[in-house]
């Protein structure tokens, strides 16, 4: 029998980019389907806008880099997807256009394209709106608000007001915020989905919620008007960065050391810049600037070699 020699990997899993795209669409179908019914037509516009321009911007830059036209892989979708679901409900069409073109170009292709980047493409994307819309990027309406009334977060109206938005409010959804941020509910269920199908390592959703829970319970024992520890898990974008953008496999750590380090480091920083920070929410600095330090936690938490 004639011996076939090649290189490795020599074992294959049947996994690859579009079952896991397609997974994480499945997941976060829950939490769409509820921005959709507390949102109305801001949703379905914010929503087309964002998977629409993310897939053109695909499309063109693979053109001009000469690479294959690939888009039923279900990345630039999902990139799409997500910085929608992150985005207030009454963003404008353009800064939607101008958010997707970031992510993709920025955020993916300027580092090498699907696999190389170093940062979450779509959180990359509502930082630059941030900063370019900042007015924009900070003004939510109520659900079911028909006229666009305007309306404050539960972390802004803790934060600013010291009020506490009832429990069952926040684990339901009926809250100003952005499009995905607003249900706990259907968030942990996606999340569930991802875990219980092992697309998402759940060593870095347990380490960070862990640090959340700590750190809440610590503050609301000293000092009880900066909230609850429902009130912070329930609240803000925590639910929707936990599972899916802190578990983004192309930006997180390798190990599974520097996994926890990673979830614990988020944890730390969503909590200072929510006690601390000008602005009421820091889910999205927190993660973005650990994505910066995946390099540094990978190579001081990389495993001996056998024998060494």
């Amino acid at each position: 029998m004639p011996l076939t020699i090649s290189a490795s990997p020599h074992s294959h899993s049947k996994l690859n980019t579009q079952f896991l795209m397609h997974q994480v669409v499945v997941a976060l179908l829950p939490a769409t389907i509820a921005s959709v019914f507390f949102f109305k037509y801001h949703a379905l516009i914010l929503i087309a806008n964002c998977i629409i321009s993310a897939a053109i911007t695909e499309m063109i830059i693979l053109k001009i880099r000469k690479k294959p036209v690939i888009i039923n892989d279900f990345s630039a979708v999902v990139t799409g997807l997500l910085l929608a679901l992150i985005l207030p409900p009454t963003t404008t069409w353009y800064a939607a256009w101008l958010g997707s073109i970031f992510s993709i170009f920025i955020g993916k292709h300027l580092f090498g394209g699907l696999g190389c980047n170093i940062f979450n493409p779509a959180l990359l994307g509502r930082a630059f709106l941030m900063a370019a819309y900042p007015k924009m990027l900070t003004t939510f309406i109520e659900p079911f608000s028909v006229d666009a009334i305007s309306g404050a977060t539960p972390l802004a109206l803790e934060k600013f007001g010291h009020t506490i938005t009832p429990t069952l409010k926040l684990f339901l959804g009926n809250i100003p915020g952005s499009l995905g941020e607003t249900s706990a509910l259907c968030l942990i269920a996606g999340g569930a989905y991802l875990l219980i199908r092992k697309i998402a390592d759940w060593r870095i959703p347990l380490s960070l919620l862990g640090t959340v829970i700590i750190i809440s319970t610590v503050a609301f024992i000293s000092k009880p008007e900066t909230g609850s520890v429902v009130f912070h898990l329930f609240s803000g974008g925590l639910m929707l960065g936990v599972f899916f953008m802190a578990t983004d496999p192309v930006t997180t750590p390798v190990t599974k050391a520097g996994r926890y380090i990673f979830g614990i480091g988020c944890g730390i920083f969503i909590m200072i810049i929510r006690y601390f920070g000008g602005l009421p929410e820091g889910v999205m600095y927190s993660i973005l600037f650990m994505n910066a330090c995946v390099p540094l936690i990978n190579k001081y938490t990389k495993p001996k070699r056998y024998g060494t």
